[in-house]
C-alpha cells in the first residue's frame, strides 16, 4: 500500500508540474507572438508613413567592403495602388520579392476588404492605408521571421521543461520519502497494535473459553460448586473490558480535532483528590506516599482525562516502588506553566527502555505487568492525555534518583484569594 501511494504521490505531483509548466510555457509563447506581431506592425506603420523609405533602427549590421550601414531585421516591403490599379513596388531594399508575388498579395489584400490581416499562404502579414491623393499604400512584412523566432521559443521551452521535470522527478522521489515517513510509521504502529491487541485479547479469549468449556462439561454440578470457574470467566471479561475501553480511549483521542469537554478545572484540587484516593492502596502495598501540591492553580482542560493521567502516574508509581518503597508527588507553577512530577523508589528503568515506555503495550518487565494485571496501555494513554492538553511529558531513572515522570501542562492560571 505504502509503496502504491508514494508512486501516486510521485504521479501527482509531476502531473500538476508539467500543468504550471506547460501554462508558464503556453503564456510565453502567447505573449511573444503577440510582441512579434506589434513589432511587424509598428515597422509596417513606420514604413508607410516614411514614405517608402525603409525604417532604419533595429540593428547595426556590419556589411562586407563597406561602411557600418543600418538595415532592418524585419523583411519588409511597401507597394502603392493607384487608381487605375496600376501596382508599384516603392521599398523592399531589405527583400528580395518578384512581381508575381506582389501582383497576387496585392490581389488578394483588396479583396479582403481588410486594412490589416494574415496572407497565410503567402506568408505574409499587411497594413493598409490610403493618402489623400486616392494612393493605396500597402506594406507587407514576412512572416517567416515571426515562425523561427516562435520555433526557436518552443524548441528552448520544450527543452528547459524537459530538464526540470527530471529535476523534478528526483526531487518528488526524495520527497516522497520525506512525506510518507510520518504515514509509513503510523501504518507500521498501527499494524503494530493490531497484532498486540490481538496477542493481549487471546489470552483472556482463551481462558474464558476453557473454563465456559469446563462448567459445560459438568451439567450436573450446581452453580455454588462451579463458583470458581464462573468466578474467573467474570474476572477475564472485566480485564477485557478494561482492555478494550483503553482501546477506545487511544482511538478517540488519535484524533486531535474532536471537540472535549475543555473547561477551567482547579489543577491543584483534582490532584490532591487524586492522593487522598491513593493513599489506602499505597498503605495496602506498604509504600510512603507524601506529596507537595501548590494550591489554587488552574488549567483549561478535560477534567476527567486529567484526572485519569494523575491516576495512571500513580498506579504506575505504587506498583513499582518495591518493598518499603516511597513514591513522592510534587505540584508547582513554573511560570505559566504548570509542572507535575511523580517520583518512585525501586529498581530502576533500563535506558534502552526508556524510549520505549510509552509505546502501546510495551512492558519494560512483562512477567511483572501481567501479573499486576497491566497491558502496557497505561503509559501510552498518559501521554495521549498529555499531547491533546498541548503539554510534554518525560520520564527519567537512576539508581540514586529512582524513576520520575515529569508532565509539564501550559498555560496554567493562579486562582485569586476570595
Amino acid at each position: 500500500m505504502l509503496r502504491r501511494l508514494r508512486i501516486k504521490f510521485i504521479l501527482i505531483n509531476m502531473l500538476l508540474v508539467t500543468l504550471v509548466l506547460l501554462a508558464v510555457f503556453g503564456t510565453l509563447v502567447y505573449s511573444t507572438a503577440s510582441q512579434l506581431e506589434r513589432e511587424s506592425a509598428t515597422v509596417m506603420t513606420l514604413l508607410l508613413r516614411r514614405d517608402g523609405v525603409p525604417p532604419q533602427f533595429e540593428i547595426k549590421m556590419p556589411l562586407p567592403d563597406t561602411e557600418r550601414e543600418w538595415q532592418s531585421v524585419i523583411p519588409v516591403f511597401c507597394v502603392a495602388v493607384d487608381e487605375q490599379g496600376e501596382i508599384t513596388l516603392e521599398s523592399g531594399e531589405n527583400v528580395k520579392v518578384s512581381q508575381d508575388v506582389v501582383e497576387q498579395a496585392v490581389e488578394q489584400v483588396l479583396a479582403s476588404g481588410q486594412k490589416r490581416g494574415k496572407l497565410s499562404d503567402l506568408g505574409l502579414r499587411f497594413l493598409v492605408e490610403t493618402n489623400q491623393n486616392g494612393v493605396t499604400q500597402i506594406a507587407f512584412s514576412d512572416l517567416s521571421w515571426e515562425w523561427n523566432s516562435l520555433w526557436r521559443l518552443v524548441i528552448n521551452s520544450l527543452l528547459i521543461g524537459a530538464g526540470a521535470l527530471v529535476v523534478f522527478f528526483i526531487i518528488s522521489l526524495f520527497l516522497s520519502r520525506l512525506a510518507l515517513k510520518p504515514v509509513e510509521e503510523a501504518w507500521t504502529q498501527q499494524q503494530q497494535f493490531v497484532a498486540d491487541a490481538s496477542h493481549e485479547l487471546k489470552t483472556p479469549l482463551t481462558v474464558i473459553l476453557a473454563n465456559a468449556g469446563i462448567v459445560e462439561g459438568h451439567p450436573e454440578e450446581t452453580v455454588a460448586s462451579q463458583n470458581k470457574w464462573i468466578r474467573y470467566i467474570q474476572e477475564e471479561a472485566q480485564r477485557m473490558k478494561g482492555l478494550v475501553e483503553d482501546m477506545l480511549f487511544l482511538a478517540k483521542h488519535d484524533d486531535a480535532r474532536r471537540s472535549t469537554k475543555a473547561q477551567l478545572c482547579n489543577l491543584s484540587d483534582l490532584v490532591t483528590g487524586c492522593v487522598l484516593r491513593f493513599e489506602s492502596v499505597a498503605f495496602e502495598s506498604g509504600v510512603e506516599l507524601d506529596s507537595e501540591i501548590q494550591p489554587k492553580l488552574s488549567i483549561h482542560g478535560d477534567l476527567d482525562c486529567l484526572e485519569r493521567l494523575v491516576m495512571i502516574l500513580l498506579d504506575n508509581a505504587v506498583k513499582y516502588a518495591g518493598e518499603a518503597g516511597r513514591v513522592r508527588l510534587e505540584l508547582q507553577r513554573r511560570q505559566d506553566r504548570a509542572v507535575l512530577t511523580v517520583t518512585n523508589t525501586g529498581k530502576p528503568i533500563p535506558p534502552e527502555h526508556l524510549e520505549h515506555l510509552f509505546q502501546r503495550f510495551y512492558r519494560a518487565d512483562g512477567s511483572r505487568s501481567r501479573k499486576e494485571g497491566g497491558y502496557g496501555l497505561g503509559l501510552a494513554i498518559a501521554q495521549t492525555i498529555v499531547q491533546f492538553h498541548r503539554g510534554q511529558i518525560e520520564v527519567k531513572s537512576d539508581a540514586e534518583h529512582g524513576t520520575c515522570f515529569t508532565v509539564t501542562l501550559p498555560r496554567v492560571s493562579l486562582q485569586a484569594e476570595k
